[in-house]
């Protein structure tokens, strides 16, 4: 059984990759040719950020009966910090993640380089954006440059807000069958805040695997990327389980 999981954790998180990602490599900045004339026809931060919440509602609803559909180790320890999660489970669905992640990246990564604009192979770099890295400081993807710290708590945050829904959305006193929409939602409203600030991570493993190709500075600022989403995580797990969970007796 637990193998089945992480099978559906491994794709879910390619899916999560390669669309969110994908959406703002290939589509983000997308110029397309009427004739002679360039048409700008990209989506934009506003489409990207309707990319990512969009592959989390497909996925939540192809797998969510299967794993769960964590598809981010931040999200895997809330629910344990929560306790909605079991521990023996953890290491494995956090490295079908990565797996996933890295795939997702993998596939992007070799169309990406496979095209050419002006008969030039198209590269990666190492600033965030480049192949939707994400960054800080010197490397925050617009063109004001976010400290450490800024991003770091913006990070916690976005994070700990996600579970928050995760586990309202998931509680069995909510409606049935509908957490899927709110948390895929919500994660597009995470984005929307997020880009800009630093590419919007919110996921260790999104992070991870963009970052493997790029490498560079992309690779020294992940730590950043994993501590501050699981921080968030595991505040939101622990909130939610002594403050808001159902007890026993339905209260």
């Amino acid at each position: 059984m637990l193998v089945k999981k992480c099978l559906a954790e491994i794709l879910g998180t390619f899916w999560l990759t390669f669309g969110g990602c994908g959406s703002a490599v290939l589509a983000a900045m997308f110029i397309a040719k009427e004739g002679s004339t360039p048409i700008n026809l990209g989506i934009a931060l506003v489409g990207v950020s309707l990319a990512f919440g969009l592959t989390v509602l497909t996925m939540a609803y192809a797998i969510g009966h299967i794993s769960g559909c964590h598809l981010n180790p931040a999200v895997s320890i809330g629910l344990l910090f929560g306790g909605r999660f079991k521990a023996q489970d953890l290491l494995p669905y956090i490295g079908s993640q990565v797996i996933g992640a890295i795939a997702g990246a993998g596939v992007l990564f070799f169309i990406f380089t496979n095209g050419e604009v002006n008969g030039v192979a198209q590269t990666v770099g190492s600033g965030a954006g480049s192949f939707a890295t994400n960054g800080y400081g010197d490397h925050s993807p617009g063109v004001v440059k976010y400290s450490v710290a800024a991003c770091a708590l913006g990070e916690f945050v976005l994070t700990f807000f996600f579970l928050l829904i995760i586990l309202g959305s998931t509680d069995r006193r909510a409606p049935g069958g509908f957490a899927p929409i709110p948390i895929g939602l919500g994660l597009t409203l995470i984005h929307l805040i997020g880009i800009p600030l630093t590419n919007t991570s919110v996921n260790p493993a999104r992070s991870t695997g963009p970052a493997l190709f790029v490498g560079g500075v992309a690779l020294q600022q992940l730590w950043l990327f994993w501590a501050a989403p699981i921080a968030g995580a595991a505040a939101a797990g622990l909130l939610y389980r002594f403050a808001f969970e159902a007890k026993h007796d339905g209260k």
